[in-house]
């Protein structure tokens, strides 16, 4: 139970490695305070029969991270719980592929203002939040894609490679309010981003790491859980990559 009489944000937590995050961190005894884009009746029976099953408080807040004004009120609402927030994952995000040449100025516009500026304007407000408390672990989920300069991940990557070096400043800034602050890197992994990729690309990353495998989400909630608990005291300022030994 390494996360008991903690309180967690989770952002895009209705499937993929969201979904994993809020699994596994509800599992090991969190409060979860669920963001996805909107409501439904899927989502609504998972996080109650998971609540059920592990006997944690789970709490949805719904807004759209490509509106402003969503994320406004999505802060303000969790603002209004007056919960000691412990633990920040940002993981919602949109994928996106083609060729720089053909890729639009919009395209990069698009992908940017969901994957960087919103979920930075988002973290801003819960960390200042958290610094009330002196303690607290924010955790980006970036991606590979961001390191790598793979052909056709020019909107996508760089997004993340801007998310990685946001995460190192804002480890450096709030490190004086003990507020650690990491990025977990996956390459590729069992979500419907699997499907979305180009086949050949994604064998190439597959063939070129040393498990010769694609992760499964919840391995990569298992590093995310890692940076969470107080087991990761010490580590901040840090990009985890989970990508299974890749050699490229």
């Amino acid at each position: 139970m390494l996360l008991r009489e903690k309180t967690a944000i989770i952002t895009g937590c209705n499937r993929g490695i969201g979904k994993a995050i809020l699994e596994v961190f509800a599992e090991q005894g969190a409060d979860i305070i669920a963001c996805t884009r909107q409501e439904s009746e899927h989502f609504s029976n998972l996080i109650s029969d998971l609540a059920a099953r592990t006997g944690v408080a789970i709490t949805p807040v719904y807004f759209d991270l490509r509106d402003m004004e969503q994320v406004k009120a999505g802060i303000k609402t969790i603002t209004s719980l007056k919960r000691q927030v412990h633990v920040l994952v940002n993981n919602a995000g949109i994928a996106s592929g083609s060729l720089f040449q053909m890729t639009p100025i919009e395209e990069l516009k698009r992908v940017f203002e969901t994957n960087f500026f919103s979920t930075l304007m988002f973290t801003q407000a819960i960390s200042r939040f958290m610094s009330r408390f002196k303690t607290g672990s924010i955790i980006n989920i970036a991606s590979v894609a961001g390191l790598l300069g793979d052909s056709g991940t020019t909107s996508y990557g760089a997004s993340k490679a801007a998310l990685m070096l946001a995460t190192k400043t804002m480890a450096t800034e709030l490190g004086n309010v003990n507020i650690r602050v990491n990025a977990v890197a996956p390459s590729v992994t069992l979500t419907a981003m699997f499907d979305q990729m180009d086949e050949r690309s994604r064998n190439r990353l597959i063939q070129a790491s040393a498990l010769k495998r694609p992760a499964e989400p919840v391995e990569v909630a298992r590093v995310a859980l890692f940076l969470a608990s107080d087991l990761s005291t010490f580590v901040t300022g840090q990009v985890l990559r989970v990508d299974g030994g890749l050699t490229i």
